[in-house]
């Protein structure tokens, strides 16, 4: 009967098991099971693994708190997850931005040899300290908005789930946020390989 039940949850959509959850708080326990090794993963390179743990514990635990407020007219919870993540980093900024910081003070180190390495991962760990100096004078919502594209690699409309804001609001800050990577780092476009997102 409990692997019936177990069977049944893995085919439902994550807005149907909140509802559940609401009479059988037990089957909240299948989003977890779902979204949390994805939560864990932002958490590690938003704050670093020693606290990704942790943040994930409080992420679940405001969901499930928040569970009988959620729209459950959006049948994936993902934005609604890492929204509640964003929030829940922004406790945790001070670290963030101590990780930033010596990010940028790591001097990038030449490869011993070429044999397999691409000339693409030397440039980008060539690029990394001054791409964090750039992250770092971005405001907490321009950050969040990139992180949440680029390494969560949320579409537009679902950043904006997450943000509470408008999509148009994401493109234009996204644009802004495009202009000052180029210009921090001496006209290379971090984002040029990007397909623009439609949808």
């Amino acid at each position: 009967m409990r692997e019936d039940r177990q069977v049944l949850s893995e085919t439902l959509d994550d807005s149907v098991l909140i509802g559940q959850s609401l009479d059988e708080p037990e089957s909240f326990a299948a989003l977890f099971d779902r979204h949390a090794d994805e939560i864990f993963r932002y958490a590690a390179r938003r704050l670093g693994p020693e606290l990704a743990d942790d943040v994930t514990g409080e992420v679940f635990l405001v969901a499930f708190r928040a569970r009988s407020r959620y729209d459950r007219a959006w049948p994936d919870a993902r934005p609604w997850l890492y929204g509640i993540a964003t929030k829940v980093i922004a406790q945790h900024r001070r670290a963030e931005r101590r990780r930033t910081q010596a990010m940028a003070k790591v001097s990038p180190e030449r490869p011993g040899g070429f044999d397999d390495r691409s000339a693409d991962r030397v440039t980008a760990e060539q690029l990394q300290p001054r791409l964090a100096k750039a992250l770092g004078r971005l405001s907490a919502a321009e950050r969040d908005l990139l992180l949440l594209v680029a390494w969560a690699d949320l579409t537009y409309e679902d950043a904006a789930v997450a943000l509470g804001v408008p999509v148009g609001t994401v493109r234009s800050r996204l644009h802004r946020l495009r202009v000052k990577a180029r210009r921090a780092l001496g006209g290379i476009d971090p984002f040029a390989a990007e397909e623009p997102q439609h949808g």
